[in-house]
């Protein structure tokens, strides 16, 4: 079977969700935090707990915020474009259930939904100070706090193609786990950087008509032989 993985926060949506609440709710801390994230000092799960702690917003405050959040225009047609080809996707994210959840909710159709399952962290409030519950056991070597290969291999089968779309250094565990990745921005420089089977994006229109085109073709070609 051909599977494909997206990301969410940059990738379903146009801009990075986690970086928008931090900006409008936390203390400027978190830039730095954000900072040694980056230089590899410390992992995600690390970085995003330091950074929730310093978010300040109520439930209402985020929901307001959240409304103003918009997708990729293509995003739910490609939902529809892989199931005519029978190809399921699942979204895998650092982010946080409430926040994805409540802007799919908004932006794409019941039915789509329906077959759209979302690997992530959860958001926990206790009055205007959220709480990061981090997906997983702990144990991710590279201290993710969703580990996306985790997730990636939990749902591959023997004989699996699996496909991965995403935008960030986030990705990048995710994107050495998959067969091909489509990559846009910092993940695009580090596919080119460690020689990784990648094709470049700009919206999920290019992943549309990849699937329409001869590369798939050859792509499922390739699969249904060696399966």
């Amino acid at each position: 079977m051909i599977r494909f993985f997206v990301d969410f926060d940059g990738t379903v949506t146009t801009e990075d969700v986690v970086d928008l609440v931090l900006d409008r709710f936390a203390a400027a801390e978190w830039k730095s935090v954000e900072k040694e994230w980056a230089e590899g000092k410390i992992g995600s799960r690390e970085c995003l707990s330091r950074q929730v702690a310093l978010v300040r917003a109520g439930r209402e405050d985020m929901e307001k915020l959240l409304s103003e959040v918009r997708i990729d225009p293509y995003f739910q047609e490609f939902l529809r474009t892989a199931s005519a080809f029978a190809i399921p996707v699942a979204i895998v994210s650092d982010g946080f259930d409430k926040v994805i959840h409540e802007i799919l909710r908004r932006s794409v159709a019941p039915l789509l939904l329906e077959k759209l399952p979302v690997f992530c962290n959860r958001l926990e409030w206790n009055g205007e100070r959220p709480t990061a519950l981090f997906a997983g056991d702990g144990t991710c070597a590279h201290g993710c706090a969703n580990c996306k290969p985790a997730v990636i291999d939990s749902l591959r089968k023997p004989g699996d193609f699996v496909l991965f779309a995403g935008d960030g250094l986030s990705d990048r565990f995710a994107a050495e786990t998959a067969d091909l990745t489509f990559a846009k921005d910092k993940l695009l420089g580090f596919c080119r950087e460690r020689g990784l089977r990648h094709t470049e994006y700009k919206n999920f229109n290019d992943l549309i008509r990849w699937m329409r085109s001869g590369d798939f073709s050859l792509v499922q070609a390739g699969h249904a032989a060696r399966v």
